[in-house]
């Protein structure tokens, strides 16, 4: 369209050129009388005049078209700048939202971390507490059961060390008068629970 325009104004200025430079030819070279001069500027200007109108009306019939739809166009995209502006601020204001949001979730996770550890902090030391306890009972128990079989072994080393002193002590005191003693004793005592038996039968 603007390639047009140019051309048809060249052309405008070539048509209305001509009649001048004829025009001056004749007057320079003196053989235009008066008469011609007046008829040839009547002609450059009517010529001009029409070139004029031709270009107007070109101008006014392509050229409003050309212009209204490039004044739409820069409104479309005046338009559409606006638009992502608008898409560009509100993406903005969502990441800031986001931001302010992501510090408020950060502090959120911190806190509940540092419950977390407070809790697991707390379950291993009852843990730790109870393992201990049992620890304890159970080393009572093996020292009590360690206790009562030191003294069961006691008891019995000190029975057998008893026994082997009275043995020693009553070999030591044992004669031959003392055994026939006892012997007899014995015997005497054996016969008597026959008698008694007899007796009562």
């Amino acid at each position: 369209m603007r390639a047009l325009l140019v051309r048809a104004a060249l052309a405008g200025c070539l048509l209305a050129g001509a009649p001048l430079v004829v025009a001056q030819e004749r007057a320079s070279g003196g053989q235009a009388s008066e008469q011609e001069t007046g008829p040839s500027i009547l002609w450059a200007w009517a010529n001009f005049a029409m070139l004029a109108g031709a270009l107007g009306y070109l101008i006014v019939k392509k050229g409003r078209p050309w212009f209204a739809a490039r004044s739409y166009a820069i409104r479309k995209e005046i338009a559409e700048a606006k638009e992502i502006l608008a898409e560009a601020e509100a993406r903005a204001a969502q990441i800031d939202r986001r931001l302010a949001g992501l510090e408020a979730d950060i502090e959120a996770l911190r806190q509940t971390a540092r419950r977390e550890q407070a809790a697991e902090a707390e379950r291993i030391r009852r843990e730790t507490a109870a393992d201990l306890a049992r620890i304890h009972e159970h080393g009572a128990r093996e020292i009590d059961a360690a206790g009562k079989a030191a003294r069961v072994e006691l008891k019995r080393y000190a029975a057998r060390l008893a026994v082997d002193l009275a043995e020693q002590k009553i070999r030591r005191q044992m004669t031959v008068d003392l055994q026939s003693a006892l012997v007899a004793n014995f015997v005497r005592g054996l016969d008597r629970p026959s008698a008694g038996r007899q007796l009562n039968k």
